[in-house]
């Protein structure tokens, strides 16, 4: 008998879990709690009454995820997160205008970095145009000049480091100035220096030697070609920015950072090792989708994130 009950206790917890996986009611007062969690998280508001009714708010969890709060939250939060500070004008954030426009318009991800796109300053008034030249938010003037550096010989370092930050997440810290240092092109190929600058899989130097160059006159900045020839970044021959910039979004890297800025969105931390099953679901299901709300979804809507 007392086998028999364990059984039939483990069948109805199962059956409960289950329930609630595909949508069946909850506890009204755990139902309360995950309209108020969703609602700010996704939203930055207190949750409506609609949601505050619903039976099992996760279901509402798409709806959310097209909502203008949420778009407009994450836009910013994705702003934040690409850049160290805010921009001097609205075209300085190029990131979230962007941003902005692929969730409006359910676009994949990837195209905000890849996308044939412009952020321009039109009439006073920024926009986001259509431009088989534009590649994600990279090749808007704006942006371009804000991380274009001050290396010699237009080398634009910084520009490197922002592209590896924004779709890989990687993180470096600047090396600290000491005198009689040498931090020029040949200083960077010795010592400590090399591992981050010609060694690393995010080698710096060889990345930015294949991203067009500064020249400034005065106030004026353009950009020229590159003219270091072809490099070996991330297992393929990369030449240009636009091959860079696609070798990344294909890496298993990016769809890795994609699902980590779910985790430090929806909880404002990273995954937990305990959570390693759900983060390859996001996973699959961003490389399945491509939209960022596919990736936010699976981890909103995990019986977990309501717990």
């Amino acid at each position: 008998m007392r086998g028999l009950i364990a059984v039939l206790a483990v069948v109805l917890t199962s059956a409960a879990s289950a329930q609630t996986q595909v949508g069946g009611p909850v506890d009204p007062q755990r139902a309360e709690r995950c309209a108020v969690r969703l609602g700010i998280a996704l939203t930055g508001k207190s949750p409506s009454a609609a949601l505050l009714s619903a039976a099992n708010p996760q279901l509402e969890v798409d709806a959310l995820l097209e909502s203008d709060a949420f778009i407009e939250r994450f836009a910013r939060f994705i702003n934040t997160t690409f850049n160290d500070t805010p921009g001097t004008n609205s075209i300085d954030d190029a990131t979230y205008h962007l941003a902005r426009h692929l969730l409006v318009n359910g676009k994949p991800w990837k195209d905000l970095f890849i996308g044939p796109y412009d952020v321009a300053l039109v009439n006073g008034q920024v926009q986001v145009r259509d431009d088989v030249n534009g590649l994600g938010f990279y090749r808007s003037k704006a942006w371009l000049e804000r991380y274009a550096g001050n290396e010699e010989d237009g080398v634009k370092l910084a520009t490197a480091y922002r592209i590896l930050n924004n779709t890989t997440g990687l993180k470096l810290n600047a090396a600290v100035q000491t005198p009689g240092a040498d931090f020029s092109a040949t200083g960077r190929q010795n010592g400590a220096c090399r591992g981050c600058h010609f060694d690393g899989w995010f080698a710096l130097d060889r990345v930015a030697s294949v991203l067009t160059k500064k020249v400034q006159t005065g106030d004026t900045i353009t950009f020229t070609a590159p003219t270091a020839g072809p490099q070996q970044l991330l297992g393929k021959t990369v030449s240009t920015d636009r091959e860079l910039m696609n070798a990344l979004v294909n890496s298993a890297a990016f769809d890795f950072r994609v699902c980590r800025l779910a985790f430090q969105f929806l909880y404002g931390r990273n995954e937990l090792s305990c959570e390693g099953p759900l983060f390859d679901r996001c996973i699959d299901a961003f490389r399945a989708e491509g939209t960022m709300q596919a990736a936010l979804a699976i981890v909103a809507t995990d019986p977990s994130y309501c717990q």
